[in-house]
């Protein structure tokens, strides 16, 4: 069997990550409706009851929405590293005791091996994920303002990456947002641009076969196409080929991506 990952759901508006294996289904964040995400995973050809385990990232709500019910509904376990916890159970509603999972820094579920990483985002604790089984590797960074080396070696030697590459930076600052707002989404604990997304991928693609993918675009500040071509562009004048070479794909916000097996 090998390693099964499909973005449900990736934008501004809510994230749902599904990754499976033979014997082993988690979701990386819940940010939409539960009846939402589990007609999406149906969409998909699979059944929300082989879920095993949901993964947070953080507790902002495009993340966690429906992650309490989710929980309650087919009695999953809910992963979240202690401060991220303290910030969103006002936020979830109740879940049963045994559902309540501090996040180690190695954590088994199945057979798949989950590690989080840090990451720059105006929340409590937030993390990106690196997610193991066998020999492939998974890496999901999406919601940092700021990109460092413990965030490039994590995204080292991924067979698949989803990154985020949430806005172009011109769109911002000439878009209606409040200056508060556009300082926050410009500022080292907001958001990954277009430009940072293509250098970062352009440092950490060494093979010339991953499969990378864009997502948590802004709906208000980023478009796919700008979003795809600013990045396709950095990596070729990086001396990286794009499709063939690296495969360069999109996530939406209102759809799921393809199903890809790695």
């Amino acid at each position: 069997m090998r390693l099964k990952f499909c973005s449900l759901y990736s934008g501004s508006s809510g994230n749902c990550q599904y990754i499976k294996t033979e014997n082993t289904t988690i979701l990386v964040d819940a940010g939409l409706s539960g009846k939402k995400i589990q007609q999406e995973i149906v969409n998909i050809g699979e059944d929300p009851k082989n879920i095993d385990a949901i993964f947070v990232t953080h507790e902002h709500i495009d993340h966690i929405q429906g992650a309490g019910i989710m929980s309650r509904r087919l009695d999953v376990p809910v992963y979240a590293n202690e401060k991220t916890w303290e910030a969103m159970f006002p936020l979830i509603g109740e879940i049963k005791s045994h559902n309540i999972k501090i996040l180690e820094e190695c954590q088994e579920v199945g057979d798949l091996t989950i590690m989080p990483f840090d990451i720059s985002h105006d929340a409590a604790h937030p993390v990106g994920y690196n997610i193991f089984y066998n020999s492939k590797k998974i890496s999901l960074v999406t919601d940092t303002g700021c990109i460092n080396e413990v965030i490039v070696n994590r995204l080292m030697d991924s067979d698949l990456m989803l990154v985020e590459s949430n806005h172009d930076e011109d769109m911002v600052l000439i878009g209606p947002y409040p200056w508060p707002l556009k300082r926050r989404v410009l500022g080292e604990f907001g958001h990954m641009s277009n430009d940072t997304a293509g250098n970062l991928i352009s440092r950490v693609v060494k093979r010339g076969k991953e499969i990378v993918l864009l997502g948590h675009l802004s709906k208000e500040n980023n478009f796919p196409q700008l979003a795809y071509k600013t990045v396709e562009n950095i990596l070729k004048e990086n001396g990286i080929d794009v499709n063939p070479g690296i495969f360069l794909d999109m996530t939406y916000r209102d759809k799921s991506s393809r199903i890809y097996e790695i």
